[in-house]
C-alpha cells in the first residue's frame, strides 16, 4: 500500500489534473496516505530569465500559485484526507523527482498531455522522463479524449 502520494499539478490547464488528483484521493481513501500536490514554477530566478521580469514578479507568482493551488485542493481533496501543498520552481521532470525524494513519496500519479509522437521525439514529456528516472512507481494518467482516439 502506498503513503505518500505526490501529484505533480499543471494549473495552467483547466481540467487536466483533475483526473489525476481523483485517483490520489481514491488511493489516499484505501490506504490511509498522504497526497503531495506540487505545482512547479517555471525558473524565474535563472539569470536568463530574471532579467526580464520585474523584482518582485517571482513574489508575486508564488503568491498566486499558492492561492490557486490551495483553491484547486479545496475543490479536489475531500477534508477527509490528509494532503499537502508544495510550490517550487525548476526544470519540471528534476523538480518533480527531487521533490519525490524530499517526501519520501512511493507513488507518483502524473497527468499527461496528449501529445503526437513527433512532439515526444523533439521535446520529449515530463511524463515519460518521470518516467524514465523515478525509483518508484508512477502512474500516468491520459485524458480521456487521448483514450478515445486510441
Amino acid at each position: 500500500m502506498y503513503k505518500q502520494i505526490l501529484v505533480p499539478v499543471d494549473l495552467s490547464e483547466e481540467g487536466f489534473a483533475d483526473k489525476a488528483v481523483e485517483q490520489a484521493v481514491w488511493h489516499a481513501k484505501y490506504a490511509n496516505a498522504t497526497i503531495h500536490l506540487l505545482y512547479v514554477l517555471p525558473g524565474i530566478h535563472m539569470s536568463m530569465v530574471s532579467s526580464y521580469f520585474p523584482k518582485d514578479a517571482a513574489r508575486k507568482m508564488m503568491q498566486d500559485a499558492q492561492h490557486q493551488l490551495k483553491v484547486f485542493a479545496t475543490k479536489h481533496i475531500p477534508e477527509q484526507i490528509v494532503h499537502h501543498q508544495h510550490i517550487t520552481e525548476g526544470k519540471p521532470w528534476a523538480t518533480i523527482l527531487e521533490n519525490a525524494a524530499r517526501i519520501g513519496a512511493d507513488l507518483i500519479i502524473l497527468p499527461s498531455h496528449k501529445r503526437s509522437r513527433l512532439d515526444k521525439v523533439m521535446l520529449g514529456s515530463v511524463a515519460s522522463k518521470v518516467v524514465e528516472n523515478s525509483p518508484v512507481n508512477v502512474l500516468v494518467i491520459k485524458p480521456q479524449a487521448y483514450l478515445n482516439d486510441e
